[in-house]
């Protein structure tokens, strides 16, 4: 019955979104039961161009490091903000969708060349998060029940966060940069007086994806109605409790580089 009842919540997931997170998960559990390592999957220039490892330049997108609060925390907002799109600003437009995951790849690719970079995932998931806040300014969001803030600027308060845990903010700054020049030729210059629409999905990406049928009595998420953003109970107390734990780690090292000092 609980398979069941998985199963056809997976199906009713859309099919971009189900792709990529399953794809996210499988390469994590391949990583935790040892079957590849990181170093099979990271993004390298030399083993790319120089020994055609190409797969690297899908791989590095679907590593988000093992199991722990990073994992869980990007594979929420992945899963979520890549089905809000899908869902939403995108219904009914799968082959316009896999053109902004090509394009938004190409373009981090690229800029990954030039920066210290070996795991983009997390920048193509602020990328998702940025365009999405872009195409809905006034839903207002919750952040851990801390921040109350409208949604364009939830991609900063995630830099924050990240900085906040002693990331390095060059993944989000990645992510926002690549975000906002999809959003600016896609939905700002077209627009503009003498603008014009530059950015044009390939009809053989057309002929594969999309479908000429749409369901109106689908149910969007919460988040795409006027009205706010919440995540269940259950799961905003274990992300908060896994956030203090990762907070106490970082206050304990620093007490001991302090000490150290001393």
């Amino acid at each position: 019955m609980a398979y069941q009842t998985f199963r056809q919540e997976y199906l009713q997931v859309p099919p971009v979104t189900r792709a990529y997170t399953t794809a996210c998960v499988l390469t994590t559990a391949a990583v935790q039961l040892e079957l590849i390592t990181p170093f099979q999957l990271y993004f390298n220039p030399e083993l790319i161009f120089k020994h055609f490892q190409v797969w690297r330049l899908i791989t590095n997108y679907l590593f988000f490091g093992p199991v722990g609060f990073n994992f869980l925390f990007n594979m929420i907002f992945l899963y979520r903000y890549c089905r809000m799109l899908e869902e939403g600003s995108f219904r009914g437009r799968t082959a316009d969708f896999v053109f902004m995951f090509l394009f938004g790849g190409l373009l981090m690719t690229l800029f990954g060349l030039f920066v210290n970079l070996v795991f983009l995932g997390q920048a193509f998931t602020i990328m998702l998060v940025y365009v999405w806040s872009r195409r809905n300014p006034y839903v207002r969001m919750n952040f851990f029940g801390l921040l109350i803030f409208q949604a364009p600027f939830l991609p900063w308060v995630l830099m924050g966060f990240s900085l906040l845990l002693g990331n390095s903010i060059i993944v989000d700054l990645l992510g926002i940069a690549v975000g906002h020049i999809y959003f600016f030729l896609e939905d700002v210059f077209p627009n503009q007086p003498g603008g014009g629409k530059l950015l044009r999905t390939p009809s053989v990406l057309k002929a594969i994806f999309d479908t000429p049928e749409d369901d109106p009595n689908y149910n969007l998420l919460p988040e795409e109605r006027p009205g706010g953003f919440a995540w269940g109970e259950g799961v905003l107390k274990m992300l908060w409790a896994m956030l203090r734990q990762e907070l106490d780690q970082n206050l304990f090292l620093l007490r001991c580089l302090r000490a150290g000092e001393m």
